[in-house]
């Protein structure tokens, strides 16, 4: 039995944010991360970063999360464990986990008993159903990042990108920026969903960005080699007579995120499905503490944002947490209230909408409101 103050589970921003702030106030912790490489999605985030100098607004995400590893990784305090899945937290506060041993292609199984736990387990890519979506050439905007920025490699020639929130306008970018043609972005929403700014840099590369446009099929034989896409209506109805082809040999899907919360309910955390905050997330209050007394969550698990919020909700989950066992008794609550007006200024303006309504929804659930 492996024992531990905190056990974070997730080695990305929200994760290593927490580990150094609970690090910080003498807890000592551990991080569990199933992949090889921690860092999380900005291990393929090559782009540059807005907000404050506070969440490293003009580096690249890929540098930040070097930074961020390096500084967990020299901390005495924090042992970061790769390859490392947690499998399952059960009632007597035990936490499974396996362990792969490089190079061997096999593993362990070890049990965990921390003190505290903090799940900051992100989210994964949603889907789209549509004739063809099982075609070769169909993939997620997650995964053509982790082949371009990672392994070095393009997914096709000519694409079509379905979604046009930040990653898939980022995306978009990026292809171009690889030499792969981008066909159109298109969305079914009137507005594009992320900034003006990445939507203006597209729009200089002559990519047309379609709103009120779907997908209604995509065809090829054994592979992706066209889709047909066709406007709506007000109701998201498709307006007949419409359709378009468009010759493409691959299709990317920006249609957003879910958190991954299986842990939270393992844990016994009171669940709500709050649709601005993209699926069913834990109820916490405003310090991130689930109704379970000994888990705290952190960064998209608890409701789908950029990264730069989840490295600030990261900070103020490891300082809750720590906090919550004794340490920091009088440095903890000046930095949890720092955290929290940075959140609430990250989550100002017309973007942010949807997250402040979802956030007070929370709020109400955890105070006990309807």
């Amino acid at each position: 039995m492996k024992n531990t103050e905190i056990l974070i589970v997730g080695a990305g921003p929200a994760g290593l944010c927490a580990a150094k702030a609970a690090a910080a106030q003498g807890a000592q912790v551990a991080v569990c991360e199933r992949d090889e490489i921690p860092g999380g999605q900005l291990v393929k985030q090559t782009h540059k970063f807005f907000g404050s100098k506070a969440q490293y607004a003009g580096d690249r995400g890929n540098a930040i999360g070097e930074f961020l590893v390096s500084e967990a990784a020299g901390d005495p305090k924090i042992e970061i464990m790769p390859q490392t899945t947690v499998i399952g937290i059960y009632e007597d506060g035990v936490v499974l986990a396996e362990r792969m041993f490089p190079g061997r292609g096999d593993g362990e199984i070890i049990k965990i008993k921390p003190r505290k736990i903090i799940i900051a387990t992100g989210a994964a890519e949603n889907f789209l159903l549509f004739p063809g979506n099982d075609l070769p050439g169909i993939y997620g905007a997650g995964a053509v990042q982790t082949l371009m920025n990672v392994s070095g490699v393009v997914p096709g020639k000519r694409v079509l990108m379905l979604g046009a929130s930040n990653i898939g306008l980022i995306v978009s970018y990026q292809l171009a920026q690889a030499g792969v043609e981008v066909a159109a972005v298109v969305r079914r929403s009137p507005q594009i969903g992320g900034y003006l700014v990445h939507a203006s840099k597209i729009r200089r590369l002559g990519i047309p960005v379609r709103t009120r446009y779907t997908i209604k099929e995509a065809y090829g034989n054994g592979k992706v080699e066209g889709a047909v896409i066709y406007k709506v209506d007000d109701k998201k109805q498709p307006v007949a007579g419409s359709e378009e082809d468009i010759k493409c040999d691959t299709i990317c899907l920006a249609v957003g995120l879910s958190p991954l919360t299986e842990l939270c309910s393992q844990a016994g955390c009171k669940m709500a499905y709050i649709s601005e905050l993209s699926g069913h997330v834990p109820v916490i209050d405003r310090y991130l503490a689930t109704t379970n007394p000994d888990v705290y969550v952190a960064g998209d698990v608890s409701g789908v944002e950029e990264a730069s919020s989840a490295m600030v909700e990261g900070r103020l989950a490891g300082v809750s947490a720590a906090l919550s066992l004794g340490y920091g008794k009088d440095t903890a609550a000046a930095l949890q209230e720092r955290a929290i007006a940075e959140l609430e200024e990250l989550r100002a303006g017309p973007v942010a909408a949807d997250i402040r309504r979802g956030v007070e929804k929370l709020e109400k659930l955890s105070a006990g409101g309807a």
